[in-house]
């Protein structure tokens, strides 16, 4: 049966082609995974001459949930949303089967919960999650990319070190296009009863509003700081480090292409430019990092801080993402993102200095917790790499400046204060 892949595609939310004009979206593979139950793999290609590769698993001549989107069309749904066939794919993976060219893998001495009934998270944007209880999480990519899956790779290298701030990586499963390896998802413990760093962080903000609170968040920060310098040191210690310049070249390039979209950044390019001249070509110490961290990126749990999500920064490709960087990186991205969370409460709020002094104090003491805690376990405090961190900062700032300037333009404001401060 032909199934209509661009009438049903465009109703996914993990579906990146909505924006553009499909020429056609054919069935590239099948493998069958048992009677009934097929994994599919879609190329679809685009006026503009782009392609791309999804996966969907495909359950037939059964019951269809009442789950909207899920019926793609009489006779066939999105495999995921039957529990038993949710099931029956984390079974292949605790055997270690291959079909045809898809082989599941199970790590090192790890259970997985077989007989747990699953459901499908609604929290998933470009790929689809689906939860074991409290035991386990499954991702199945959605949109395929050929290489080695920075995700799967450091959880990998980080679950069997033992680094206890990550989620451990249970299993995986992948196949091969042009001639690579192309990953079709991951299994990893489900982090219970935890909270997103950046939802209590701005419960924590949203208290200096309400009557000038706040003060809480400080000793969370610092412990998170640790958190990020242990899987930065473990990181290190396994996958190496060597030496290098600061990416400037692509620095430059991303100001390039945000100069032309906001004017905003007139005033301040050559300032930056400046900034970054001075840190040309100063060696740095490079290793493998998260490369996306920010406060949405880590988890709150009984037992502390879990970074998530080491799939780098998103729309850059596969080699990109796992070059190696400096820690430097992701520091920045996570004072960047202490800035956001504070400054957003100011959007379409009429300027008030004494809650204005409050917010910024609020980043102000959180950063400064934060860059304590990583110093107090990695012995280097990322405040003694002034220069390389606020051209860090920066880069994030401008990149958050095109983002603002064309999805949220009311938010503008928030990276360019800090970009005000970065250059003053």
């Amino acid at each position: 049966m032909t199934l209509p892949w661009t009438e049903w595609l465009p109703t996914q939310r993990w579906y990146a082609g909505r924006n553009r004009t499909v020429v056609s979206a054919d069935t590239a593979d099948v493998v069958p995974l048992r009677p009934h139950l097929d994994l599919m793999l879609v190329d679809v290609t685009y006026t503009s001459g782009a392609a791309e590769r999804y996966q969907v698993v495909v359950q037939w001549d059964s019951t269809p949930p009442s789950k909207e989107g899920a019926i793609i069309t009489d006779g066939a749904f999105d495999g995921l949303h039957d529990p038993s066939s949710a099931q029956f794919l984390l079974s292949l993976m605790d055997s270690g089967t291959t079909i045809g060219n898809v082989t599941f893998t199970k790590e090192p001495g790890v259970s997985l919960p077989l007989d747990v009934t699953p459901r499908v998270s609604t929290a998933e944007q470009s790929n689809t999650s689906v939860v074991f209880a409290d035991q386990a999480i499954f991702k199945l990519f959605r949109r395929l990319a050929a290489g080695i899956n920075p995700d799967i790779e450091l959880n990998r290298v980080l679950g069997r070190a033992e680094n206890r701030h990550v989620a451990r990586l249970l299993g995986s499963f992948d196949t091969t296009m042009d001639g690579q390896p192309c990953p079709l998802g991951m299994v990893t413990a489900f982090a219970a009863n935890s909270t997103e760093g950046w939802d209590m962080a701005t419960a924590s903000t949203r208290a200096l509003t309400a009557d000038g609170a706040g003060d809480g968040f400080s000793g969370e920060a610092y412990e998170l700081g640790r958190a990020v310098a242990s899987v930065h040191a473990t990181l290190a210690a396994e996958l190496g480090t060597s030496t290098d310049v600061l990416p400037v070249d692509v620095m430059r390039e991303r100001l390039a292409a945000a100069a032309s979209a906001v004017p905003e950044l007139a005033e301040y390019r050559a300032a930056i430019e400046e900034r970054y001249a001075k840190v040309a070509e100063e060696p740095v110490v490079v290793q493998r990092v998260h490369g996306d961290l920010h406060l949405g990126q880590v988890l709150r749990t009984a037992d502390g801080w879990l970074l998530i999500d080491f799939e780098g920064e998103p729309g850059q490709p596969v080699e990109e993402r796992r070059r190696p960087d400096s820690a430097m990186r992701d520091v920045a991205g996570m004072l960047r993102s202490f800035e956001y969370a504070a400054y957003q409460q100011l959007v379409d709020r009429t300027p008030d200095p004494e809650l204005a002094a409050r917010v910024k104090d609020w980043v102000d003491r959180n950063c400064a917790s934060f860059c304590d805690g990583y110093a107090a376990e990695a012995g280097t405090d990322p405040r003694d790499h002034a220069a390389v961190l606020a051209a860090y900062e920066l880069d994030k700032a401008v990149y958050e400046a095109g983002y603002e300037a064309r999805f949220r333009p009311n938010w503008l404001n928030i990276p360019m204060r800090s970009i005000a401060r970065l250059v003053g």
